[in-house]
């Protein structure tokens, strides 16, 4: 929980609303995505990043054959046999993330949706059933688009991270209906249309904060903290459409009282 805590803080006080005895299982999913996430930054060329996720996908798949001495894993796969969690998901999670040792553009946004599926959603159904797995499934469709208004929120909040490392995660076919490209838009080249761009994004995550919210109706109180952490992301989105903010250039923030207050109030009463 303390490596959590410095590692994902979000995540960690989301971890806080579920019952003690879940809690460690989901520090240590929660923390197999900061390792996987990370990858990028720790192997800085995609071939050696790609065999570290493919020892990733070898040691789920063989039950933890080969993950001697390396502790994460370890716990991993002791927190995916004690939940029955599928090995499925966690392949779908891995193969997603290739996506992210590479500059490739994301040609649409199906294909960005799809994104955010495979990574962040699959994160929040299989905290889901280490919590309730009679209920999860019920609300897979809440995980969808939840997954889908977390993970553009981080996206946005990363821009200025992404773009110094020439990565784009805006679909090609929003650029272009802002009148931009890929490009263009890594390059800072034209900035009215990539603000338009940013506005479209906004939008999308939106889109789908809202469909999360109506999707959550009836969710047991004990599901809730699975998906705490997308409720966070309407904030976000206001963060970073305040007049004269650039996300382009700052990361967008929202204060530590706030987080607190919105992570509370959604674990007391649900989405609003």
């Amino acid at each position: 929980m303390q490596e959590l805590r410095q590692a994902d803080p979000e995540r960690y006080l989301a971890t806080l609303y579920a019952p003690e005895d879940k809690r460690e299982a989901l520090a240590v999913l929660y923390l197999f995505n900061v390792e996987i996430a990370a990858i990028r930054d720790r192997i800085h060329e995609p071939l050696p990043g790609e065999i570290r996720v493919q020892w990733w996908r070898d040691v789920l798949a063989g039950n933890g054959e080969g993950a001697e001495g390396h502790p994460l894993a370890e716990r991993l796969i002791a927190v995916m046999k004690a939940h029955s969690l599928p090995k499925e998901a966690f392949d779908r999670y891995l193969e997603a993330r290739i996506f992210d040792l590479y500059d490739d553009p994301i040609p649409s946004r199906n294909d960005l949706e799809g994104y955010c599926g495979d990574t962040a959603s699959t994160i929040i159904q299989l905290a889901a059933l280490i919590l309730d797995p009679n209920e999860a499934s019920r609300f897979a469709a809440a995980a969808g688009h939840g997954g889908c208004a977390l993970a553009i929120s981080g996206l946005i909040r990363l821009l200025p991270v992404h773009t110094r490392r020439g990565q784009c995660y805006i679909p090609q076919d929003i650029l272009q209906a802002a009148g931009t490209s890929r490009d263009e838009f890594v390059r800072a080249q034209a900035p009215e249309a990539a603000m338009r761009a940013m506005e479209a994004m906004i939008a999308l995550g939106r889109e789908h904060a809202g469909k999360l919210a109506a999707d959550t109706k009836g969710m047991p109180p004990l599901l809730r903290p699975a998906f705490l952490p997308a409720a966070l992301a309407p904030a976000y989105f206001d963060a970073a459409s305040r007049r004269g903010f650039d996300p382009m250039q700052r990361v967008a923030e929202i204060s530590a009282l706030r987080r607190h207050w919105l992570l509370f109030r959604t674990a007391s009463s649900g989405w609003r």
